[in-house]
């Protein structure tokens, strides 16, 4: 069975379709995408999207629906996460989306975007044994979800996300390092006022991230002069790594983030935002090192359909 998902997130849309054998649980890619159309900005200080970033994110989701179909997908899932489920006329939004393109758009409450990304993430990497936390950072919300086999334990969708943190506290020029101090710490308060005790208090003996600032972090850390999702999934990035990274990143300005290979010119001016995420979250776990998972929310969406 051909299936598609487009995952319509707060910075980013994703497109993957693939031939799924039936009751297998894996499948072969046939097409995958993503394209970065901000539909969040602006969202943390208005409570609605605003309209050029709704026109850019409708195109390509419409540019999505049409080559799923011409891929031959039997079906195609929609999924709308922070951006559309917390704006004022999220809503509307949708609606507008399922009249131009003839399908369901689907918004997901946070606990589903977390068990729908849980899923995606184990389905490509072995969380190994005793406990593992998988974060996901987005442009509007940060997914962590514990887990133990499997299964999950504990799981949060927090409003904190890039696209407003960048807005918060832009670095357009070479990072202002005392600015980005005060940006971690509140990052870290955040952790620690909203996280629940039991994953606050984990010891987990696998971080696993997921999502473009993950993904690209670990692209970085590898040097790889184009994204490779088979070198990137699964690779190891270590505490130091991380902060080697974030050095590198800060002594640029957005412009010259933007031409660095496996950076799209979209996530440029978040990429701070997100490093600092990861690490106010090892700091918290107290890992030293962080798995980096390809594999998200648009392949859990893809198991539910096959499903």
């Amino acid at each position: 069975m051909r299936l598609a998902t487009i995952d319509l997130g707060t910075n980013t849309v994703r497109l993957l379709v693939a031939d799924l054998a039936a009751g297998a649980g894996r499948w072969r890619v046939i097409e995958a995408d993503q394209r970065v159309t901000r539909l969040g900005e602006g969202l943390a200080a208005t409570g609605r999207l605003g309209e050029a970033p709704a026109e850019r994110t409708a195109a390509a989701v419409g540019e999505y629906v049409t080559r799923a179909r011409r891929a031959g997908a039997e079906r195609v899932a929609i999924v709308a996460t922070s951006a559309v489920r917390e704006a004022g006329n999220g809503r509307e939004f949708a609606a507008r989306l399922e009249r131009a393109t003839g399908e369901r758009v689907t918004i997901v409450s946070g606990s589903e975007e977390a068990a729908l990304t849980l899923a995606g993430v184990l389905a490509g990497l072995d969380a190994g044994d005793g406990e593992a936390l998988v974060f996901d950072i987005g442009g509007g919300s940060t997914e962590y979800i514990l887990a133990r086999d499997g299964a999950p334990l504990e799981a949060i969708s927090l409003r904190l996300g890039v696209v407003d943190l960048a807005e918060r506290f832009p670095f357009r020029g070479p990072v202002d390092w005392p600015r980005y101090t005060a940006m971690q710490a509140e990052i870290a308060g955040r952790l620690v006022a909203e996280l629940p005790e039991r994953i606050r208090e984990a010891a987990p003996a696998r971080l696993i991230g997921t999502a473009g600032t993950a993904t690209t972090l670990g692209a970085l850390d590898l040097g790889l002069a184009a994204y490779d999702p088979g070198r990137v999934q699964g690779h190891v990035v270590t505490r130091a790594g991380v902060d080697a990274l974030l050095a590198r990143l800060g002594a640029l300005t957005v412009e010259a983030r933007a031409e660095l290979p496996c950076l799209e010119p979209g996530r440029a001016d978040l990429i701070v935002a997100g490093t600092a995420i990861v690490l106010a979250t090892m700091d918290l776990t107290g890992a030293m090192q962080m798995t980096v998972s390809d594999w998200g929310l648009r392949e859990g969406i893809l198991l539910r359909l096959s499903a």
